[in-house]
């Protein structure tokens, strides 16, 4: 019996060569299906285009491997989403930072605001050595220096002259902020 001659080669060695070249090609083949089928899977959302791709490559061998590769989207579908979600929490960001508004009567506000002009509750403190607006997780105010919590340095009270009739004044205390009643002036009576 003889051996099966394939594309009419009756050598032993030259068949066994052409048989594992042939086996090689199937396998780079069925590789290439399905690598086309798993990108597919990774960039197109529809199924049925991922099938039509996987199809091509499969009925077309090579050829619908290397047009897939080249009408494929850019980019993974995992990317598109997470670019998505960056631009979508950077314009949130962005609407937060442009558009402030008072946590108690959700009235707009500016960053640099002590108190709501609407229900006049404090936003936040002011430094005691410049007077801007600090945020309560700051450590030192950014502007002066100065660490938060710190009184402005008071200046030392000159003694009134020996020979002098001037007596001391009376001193009121300090009233901070927070304690000071909230008034409107009105304009002198004349």
């Amino acid at each position: 019996m003889t051996p099966l001659a394939i594309f009419g080669i009756s050598n032993d060695g030259l068949n066994l060569a052409v048989k594992l070249v042939v086996l090689f090609l199937v396998a780079v083949w069925a590789a290439l299906v399905f690598w086309t089928y798993t990108d597919a899977r990774r960039r197109i959302e529809d199924q049925m285009l991922v099938g039509c791709a996987a199809l091509a490559s499969f009925v077309f061998p090579f050829l619908g491997t290397v047009v897939y590769a080249i009408v494929r989207p850019p980019e993974y579908l995992e990317d598109v989403h997470e670019r998505e979600l960056e631009i979508a929490a950077a314009e949130a960001r962005l609407q937060q930072v442009e558009h402030l508004r008072c946590p108690h009567c959700d009235f707009e506000i500016e960053k640099n605001f002590l108190r709501c002009p609407s229900c006049l509750r404090r936003l936040k403190e002011p430094c005691g050595t410049c007077g801007r607006p600090l945020d309560p997780r700051w450590k030192i105010c950014p502007y002066c220096e100065a660490e938060v919590g710190q009184a402005a340095p008071r200046r030392p009270r000159r003694a009134p002259a020996a020979g002098s009739s001037e007596r001391p004044r009376a001193t009121r205390p300090s009233v901070t902020a927070e304690q000071a009643p909230v008034t409107r002036s009105r304009p002198p009576a004349q």
